[in-house]
């Protein structure tokens, strides 16, 4: 299993642990799975947040 499905995984997990109940919870569970995925794009190195972060001060 790569790190980012793992990430995504634990995410939402915790997601839905703090979270259980109307939609703003759905959106909650929604941001913490997003949250996740990017953490593992970048502990794989799929993401370069220093690229992002330069472009953006240009």
């Amino acid at each position: 299993m790569k790190t980012t499905h793992l990430a995504l995984l634990v995410g939402l997990f915790l997601g839905t642990v703090l979270a259980f109940g109307s939609f703003a919870d759905f959106v909650l569970v929604a941001l913490c799975g997003l949250a996740g995925a990017a953490v593992g794009l970048y502990l794989e190195g799929r993401v370069d947040v220093r690229g992002i972060l330069d472009r953006r001060r240009k």
